[in-house]
């Protein structure tokens, strides 16, 4: 059964609102998403939340009533809210009218499988919530078989980054690895692993692309390390035609995967 909460002290909504803060998602983890529809993407694909608000806006929809079913077969918490706790715990002024809780998921690298997918994708140090998300919604577009997050990146499960991915988050497996750990297991990998340089001479249209390929990234500021580099098969660079000199790193990253696959 559900139950309706109006005040904004309530013990579980804010226990929802302090996971905004990574601290409070690593020590749970859980993490917020918002919307019916990414909910209903959770939901299709077998994740149920752990806690559904939802407000009036909502009611009887029937694409909630399914959620409502997952919430409350998995024994989740489901609770009707005013408009107040919806922004409260989204942190904004017009707020989406479900927001939900649901569990992190992580893959580890010995589990993913090279032969299923063209093309995976790999980001060093990723530091924008934003372009994470909107990698993960491409890479989820063009049927990658992970995107994996090398050294210290931002959180996949922050609000930005889950608001990014439109509901991918819940479709394409997430890795996280340290530099030494993806060195060791990229040793063994099948296809090519392809880096982007400024200084490189290889077009990125020309380039070789042996499947399974892997699309290696490096940050918003810096780019592949050299040691990044190193590990790449080939490095490739994006032409630029006009005045600007780079793209963005979810632009880029977006090109590379369906040239690479």
């Amino acid at each position: 059964m559900s139950r309706a909460v109006t005040s904004l002290t309530n013990p579980t909504v804010k226990s929802v609102r302090a996971l905004h803060l990574r601290k409070e998602r690593d020590a749970s983890g859980l993490f917020v998403a918002e919307g019916l529809k990414i909910v209903t993407e959770a939901v299709e694909l077998g994740h149920a939340p752990r806690i559904l608000m939802y407000g009036k806006d909502a009611e009887g929809h029937p694409l909630l009533k399914r959620a409502i079913q997952a919430t409350q077969a998995a024994r989740g918490e489901v609770i009707e809210v005013t408009h107040e706790i919806l922004a409260k715990v989204s942190r904004r002024d017009n707020p989406q009218a479900v927001v939900a809780v649901f569990a992190q998921g992580y893959t580890s690298l010995t589990e993913l499988k090279p032969q299923s997918a063209p093309c995976f994708v790999a980001l060093h140090r990723v530091r924008d919530p934003g372009n994470l998300g909107t990698i993960i919604r491409t890479a989820d577009a063009a049927g990658c078989g992970a995107v994996i997050l090398v050294g210290e990146c931002c959180d996949p499960y922050s609000v930005e980054a889950v608001r990014a991915t439109m509901g991918s988050i819940f479709a394409v497996p997430i890795v996280k690895a340290s530099e030494a750990e993806f060195a060791g297991w990229r040793s063994n990998w099948p296809g090519s692993v392809v880096g982007t340089l400024l200084t490189a001479t290889v077009d990125h249209r020309q380039a070789t692309y042996a499947k399974p390929a892997m699309v290696l990234m490096g940050n918003e500021q810096q780019g592949l390390t050299p040691e990044m580099a190193a590990l790449c098969d080939v490095n490739v660079k994006i032409p630029m035609r006009g005045r600007a000199d780079s793209l963005n790193l979810s632009v880029a990253t977006g090109i590379m995967i369906y040239a690479a696959t």
